[in-house]
């Protein structure tokens, strides 16, 4: 199987949107300070990991940034699947986190076994500083999620 770096890199960015879809959704329907920050922040980091996909991708063929980030959400993608499960009757907060840990641990997942393809090392120095930020994102919604059960870090 070929591997198309190109095709790669446009998952790369609709992923992230997905993400910050996610996230930014999540907020409006929060109750928790908390965790409603707590989302619009990682849908703020979502939106910039995108930005360094696009920004590393070497096409013309795609549409401005402001344009892609604007569109509507993929209702295919697992991250809005996940958000319809936590709105399933009254929006459920510890699910949400639950599902946004399950999530960013396999995207940090998924990203590391994509650089490890990429030899392009510019190109894969920006897929390993995504999965290193989608790290921390997994362990800022973990703290939540444990102060949310009243548990200590």
């Amino acid at each position: 199987m070929h591997f198309d770096l190109n095709e790669a890199l446009k998952d790369a960015i609709q992923t992230e949107k997905d993400a910050m879809d996610y996230y930014f959704f999540a907020a409006e329907k929060a109750v928790d300070e908390r965790v409603r920050k707590t989302f619009e922040i990682l849908g703020r980091e979502e939106r910039q990991h995108a930005l360094t996909f696009y920004q590393a991708y070497p096409g013309n063929d795609l549409p401005d940034f402001d344009s892609m980030m604007a569109a509507a959400p993929d209702t295919d993608s697992d991250w809005w699947k996940a958000l319809q499960k936590a709105m399933l009757n009254d929006f459920d907060e510890r699910l949400a986190l639950e599902l946004a840990i399950e999530q960013e641990d396999a995207l940090e997942k998924q990203l590391r076994a994509m650089a490890e393809k990429i030899d392009d090392e510019t190109i894969r120095n920006v897929y390993l500083a995504n999965a290193g930020s989608t790290h921390q994102h997994m362990l800022l919604v973990e703290e939540d999620y444990r102060a949310m059960l009243g548990q200590s870090g």
